[in-house]
């Protein structure tokens, strides 16, 4: 998932403008794991001066990318693996990383304890290294797989979840004769929903408004006679 141009920005404050800076780096740093001060754009708004000093921290998505994926294997599943075990060193995580790779797919398992840093919130950070594991995995011409990052079972958990949400929402829809929103949720999510409700014959799905308010709209399916 690219990240949004609200993910791009963070504000921070401190006694100094280099801990100010300090406090915008680790605030970015959940959202573009392996980040260094060189992606960093640097706005200073208050220096000071009896007062804290702010600054505003805007990530160069290209260079934290180019940092992510630099000096990697040749291979595609071993990219992978390299990309996944550097973001869980740099953020400071005691975990495993194992990689399983099949005709159709790459997978990433990251296997420890107090991933929530990894996950972050609603799995916004594995999305995002998800999407930087694809492009490092499945950079220049090679096959195309689908590459996914999982983290203690995360994912499996999080498509249980969602089924559940879609469930209710069919169930409401079909009773009551109307179309149900769902809360806004980013592609990936979207896709899994729709995915799991596209062989219903009760019911179609699409999706509405802008990004990162996008949502799916599960609809009844009105039957002739």
């Amino acid at each position: 998932m690219e990240p949004g141009p609200e993910d791009l920005i963070a504000e921070a404050e401190g006694e100094t403008l280099g801990e100010a800076k300090w406090g915008a780096m680790k605030d970015l740093e959940p959202r573009f794991p392996g980040i260094t001060a060189d992606c960093v754009r640097f706005e200073v708004l208050d220096e000071g001066n009896g007062a804290p000093a702010r600054v505003r921290g805007e990530v160069d998505a290209q260079a934290w990318r180019s940092v992510a994926e630099a000096d990697l294997p040749a291979e595609p599943a071993e990219r992978l693996r390299a990309v996944i075990t550097r973001v869980v060193q740099a953020l400071g995580l005691r975990a495993t990383v194992d990689v399983e790779e099949t005709p159709e797919e790459i997978r990433a398992t990251v296997n420890g304890e107090d991933l929530g840093l990894l996950i972050g919130k609603h799995g916004s950070t594995i999305d995002a290294l998800q999407h930087l594991g694809m492009r490092a995995a499945l950079r220049g011409g090679e096959e195309r797989k689908q590459v996914v990052v999982d983290a203690a079972g995360y994912r499996a958990r999080r498509e249980a979840a969602l089924q559940r949400v879609a469930d209710r929402a069919v169930s409401d829809a079909v009773s009551f004769g109307r179309p149900v929103d769902l809360e806004p949720m980013r592609a990936l999510e979207r896709k899994v929903v729709h995915m799991y409700l596209r062989d219903r014959t009760d019911v179609e799905t699409h999706s509405e408004g802008d990004e990162p308010d996008r949502r799916l709209v599960i609809t009844p399916v009105r039957r002739e006679g």
